[in-house]
This record gives structure tokens, C-alpha cells and sequence, in this order.
């Protein structure tokens, strides 16, 4: 099972925030730490505010805040927001199913229980859990913002 990129940086959004619960953060940062681009995550981000996840602010002074604490954003819960269907298999989805043994086979029940215990699982952790080494998380993204501007340095000069 693969979450979408969607989820990915969704989830990479809420860490970001909640590693910076002292303050506003803008797009740009969160897209310099990550290295993701900027684009991208616009549409992310509106989307985890329309939600109720963050807060966003415009302006000057802008930017945006978790609307929670962490240890009230539930991992599952925003998995289950940011992604589409969930569905492992074609037979997951009536409306689309073609498959001919559906009927008779047991493949169905073992991929719905893995999923069930898949999420499980992501429902047992909050933001909160994903963030117990505040310092290292915030030291790596720290060291691929350096990097990300090195590198601009570097091709600037070449």
C-alpha cells in the first residue's frame, strides 16, 4: 500500500507546524525545508485549512498554525482525509469492479482486514507521537534548508 504524495505532504505540513508551534510559518519555509515545491504545496495547504486542521493567515504577518495541539491530530484521522478511497484492490470499489471470481474469493477479506489494521494503527498516534525528537527533526530540516541554498548559491556563480 502507497498514500498519495497528496497525504505526504500533508503529513509533512502538520510536522512542519508542529515542530513551529511558537509561531507563524509560511508556505515558503515549510517548501525550502522539504524541498518540495512551492506549488505543490499550495493547493496542500488550503486544503488542511478548508479541513479545520491548520490556520491560515494572510498578509505581512501571515502564515499558518495547527489549529490543534498535537496531541489532538490524529494521524489516521488526517490520512483519512487526505486520501482519495483506500481501496487496495479494484473489488474494493463496486463501481468499477470487473473481476469474475469476487463471489468466491477470500483475497478481498485478507487485503480488508490488513487495511483495517493498517489504519488502526495510524489511529492509535497523534502529531504529538510523530513528534518526541523535536531537536533532530528540526536539525535535519534545518540542514536541507542549508543545502537547498547552497546549491542555488553554487548555480548562481557557475
Amino acid at each position: 500500500m502507497q498514500l498519495t504524495q497528496y497525504t505526504d505532504y500533508s503529513l509533512r505540513v502538520l510536522i512542519f507546524l508542529g515542530l513551529h508551534t511558537d509561531r507563524r510559518c509560511t508556505i515558503s519555509e515549510v517548501s525550502e525545508a522539504y524541498a518540495i515545491n512551492r506549488n505543490h504545496l499550495v493547493k496542500v495547504v488550503h486544503n488542511l485549512s478548508r479541513d479545520g486542521w491548520i490556520t491560515t493567515t494572510r498578509g505581512k504577518s501571515g502564515g499558518m498554525i495547527l489549529s490543534f495541539t498535537p496531541h489532538q491530530i490524529n494521524i489516521g484521522a488526517v490520512i483519512l482525509a487526505t486520501e482519495p478511497h483506500m481501496n487496495l484492490l479494484e473489488c474494493f470499489d463496486h463501481a468499477c469492479d470487473s473481476c469474475n471470481i469476487i463471489s468466491a474469493c477470500i483475497l478481498k477479506q485478507a487485503l480488508y482486514k490488513a487495511r483495517k489494521a493498517f489504519m488502526d494503527v495510524l489511529h492509535s498516534y497523534t502529531l504529538a507521537d510523530v513528534l518526541t525528537q523535536p531537536d533532530i527533526l528540526i536539525s535535519l530540516l534545518n540542514n536541507n534548508i542549508s543545502d537547498q541554498q547552497d546549491k542555488r548559491t553554487i548555480q548562481k556563480t557557475a
